[in-house]
């Protein structure tokens, strides 16, 4: 047998030079486009439902939003587990699918249940499906610093310009941003000040929900030109917000909320730190990686973007 296979190569040997040739060729495509990690993925077909429900207890958030979102999955087809974890102001439920089950079909099916889930817990929360990524999807870490920058300013960098730019780059599918403060407005009000106008709090929230919006009004005709009505109250600035009215008083007098009491630039409350090399508190973001796409191929795409995203940043701002 082996003295034939001989006979027939050297009797043949163009077309063994190009089959090797092919074989050669292929081998080494193959080599430099599989997808390379550093251990084999071995996440199941799985579909998280992820609600944020305020303040919630973990007692309070299993009974109202956990228990409902899956009763609501309950039922959907190749399902194969649903398990979840209720923590204070969170839930997630996951759905787990047969092996085999195209990936995009579950969250399709998902997807489907999802309006039903949110009717079944009310206000407690809107449920969402979260990403398209695996437990090792965490591809690529970096730290967002500045000389002269606060954390809070670090972090609205990062969750308003850095990560919308770099959800760009081909195989990234999210961006966790850690660290930092996150920046809100708060309205201080003076119980004695709400009396003195009757007014409660219930008052001023409804009057800051109601203004943060905009309008449209048609158009009108003006010398021959058609021209838009808009009416824009959205609330960007510390200043818009003490503007705000709450009431009319007779006479056509408003109480706006910097009559009841002081709007202030605050961080959230937040449940810890990030701190790197004994430098003290930092500010980061983490890559997340499409589910099969190729690590190596989206980690360099990812260092190319945070390289052109850091040249665009204010002075001082850096990207490691």
């Amino acid at each position: 047998m082996l003295s034939h296979l001989i006979d027939f190569c050297l009797n043949n040997r163009l077309l063994v030079i190009i089959v090797v040739a092919l074989v050669a060729f292929f081998g080494a495509y193959n080599g430099l486009t599989i997808p390379i990690d550093a251990v084999p993925d071995m996440t199941n077909v799985q579909v998280q439902v992820i609600t944020e429900a305020g303040s919630l207890s973990p007692i309070e958030v299993e009974r109202y939003v956990s228990y409902p979102v899956e009763s609501t999955m309950s039922g959907l087809p190749n399902i194969e587990e649903i398990r979840s974890i209720s923590k204070l102001g969170l839930s997630v439920v996951t759905v787990v699918f047969r092996e085999g089950t195209d990936i995009y079909l579950a969250r399709n099916l998902v997807n489907e249940r999802l309006a039903d889930a949110s009717n079944s817990i009310g206000n407690y929360g809107d449920p969402q499906i979260g990403t398209l990524t695996t437990a090792l999807g965490e591809i690529l870490q970096f730290e967002v610093r500045g000389e002269g920058y606060s954390p809070m300013q670090l972090r609205t960098l990062l969750e308003w310009d850095i990560a919308p730019r770099l959800r760009q780059t081909p195989g990234v599918t999210e961006i966790n941003s850690h660290g930092g403060f996150y920046k809100s407005f708060e309205v201080q009000a003076d119980p004695d000040l709400l009396a003195g106008f009757e007014l409660t709090l219930s008052d001023v929230i409804r009057a800051l929900d109601q203004t943060n919006m905009s309008a449209g009004g048609g158009y009108i005709v003006h010398h021959g030109e058609q021209r838009f009505i808009r009416g824009e109250a959205l609330l960007k600035t510390k200043e818009d917000i003490e503007q705000v009215v709450v009431k009319t008083r007779e006479g056509g007098v408003p109480v706006l909320v910097r009559d009841i009491g002081e709007v202030v630039i605050v961080p959230l409350t937040r449940q810890g730190v990030v701190t790197r090399d004994g430098r003290g508190e930092i500010v980061t973001g983490m890559v997340m990686m499409l589910r099969g796409e190729n690590s190596r191929q989206v980690v360099e795409a990812a260092k190319d973007s945070l390289r052109e995203i850091e040249a665009a940043m204010p002075p001082g701002v850096e990207i490691e």
